[in-house]
């Protein structure tokens, strides 16, 4: 691994201060801050966005094993404005890189098998667990919760296999396929606000479906913020077609799995977390459902 004193005096950089964040290590320099983290980012993306007029992240100098960019100063903005303003960016992203390719079967069947597989494994795990909870005699308060709301989780897996089973059908209709870039992990950690709005840590970034970002979003901050809104806001800009809307409600709507331990605090609070989101993401995909 190269050191960043290598780093420092390649770039001909000479450092004031080193501030650890996390992944990364902030560079105070002789000719102003630099964030310095391990690892590149794909080159055939980078240069694609390029080529796309998507400037809309910091200038970034790299080799196979660092990456260096400028230091944009953070504005301090309420959280809800924030998130707006990365939804609008995330539907020019995929906007600017759209592009359509032939349609490869073996695709949408790896898609359509590993999500029925996780929704077989999802039905078997919970049905092992309840067993268990419900041959004790004295239950814990978390094992009582989930016990008593069991039957939503099973509702909503049996669901997405109904939605997973219509989508793949609607899919071997299709020629073409359309894909864009992928920030890869959205979240509000990897947004900046300043002159103007920027993405960073462009690690996981890579060629697929817009449905993907969307869902790593939603993922990261599912109880943060009403989605109905901003949902609104990235179609009125990037609206997305009936498969990739149907592809997105069944990854929102995936129950997640809740392990046990024995702090009885923590698991009451994952098994509420997890049903608030369950009941969260079926209100904001239910009235679309119904009018389809």
């Amino acid at each position: 691994m190269i050191k960043i004193s290598e780093v420092l005096k390649n770039h001909n950089l000479t450092a004031n201060r080193l501030e650890k964040k996390g992944k990364v290590t902030i560079l105070d320099t002789d000719k102003g801050k630099y964030v310095y983290k391990n690892g590149n980012i794909d080159n055939k993306i980078l240069m694609y966005l390029k080529s796309r007029n998507f400037d809309y992240m910091p200038s970034i100098s790299q080799n196979n094993e660092y990456q260096m960019t400028r230091y944009i100063e953070n504005l301090d903005i309420p959280a809800e404005q924030k998130i707006i303003d990365l939804i609008k960016l995330t539907a020019l992203l995929h906007s600017k890189t759209t592009h359509y390719k032939e349609i490869d079967k073996d695709d949408y069947e790896k898609i359509y098998d590993d999500l029925d597989n996780n929704l077989k494994y999802l039905y078997s795990y919970y049905t092992d667990l309840i067993t268990i909870i419900e041959s004790k005699v004295f239950q814990s308060p978390s094992e009582q919760l989930l016990a008593r709301n069991i039957s939503k989780i099973y509702d909503t897996i049996a669901e997405n296999k109904k939605k997973l089973d219509d989508w793949h059908s609607l899919v071997q209709k299709k020629s073409k396929e359309r894909n864009v870039v992928l920030h890869g992990n959205l979240k509000l950690d990897h947004f900046i606000r300043n002159d103007k709005s920027y993405f960073i840590s462009w690690d996981k970034a890579k060629i697929g479906s817009p449905v993907f970002d969307i869902y790593k979003l939603y993922q990261n901050h599912a109880l943060d913020f009403d989605f109905k809104p901003l949902f609104k806001i990235y179609e009125e800009i990037y609206p997305l077609t009936k498969d990739e809307k149907e592809l997105l409600h069944i990854l929102i709507s995936m129950p997640n799995i809740i392990k046990l331990n024995k702090n009885e605090y923590d698991n009451c609070k994952n098994i509420s977390h997890e049903l608030d989101k369950i009941y969260k993401t079926e209100k904001l995909i239910l009235p679309e459902t119904s009018k389809e």
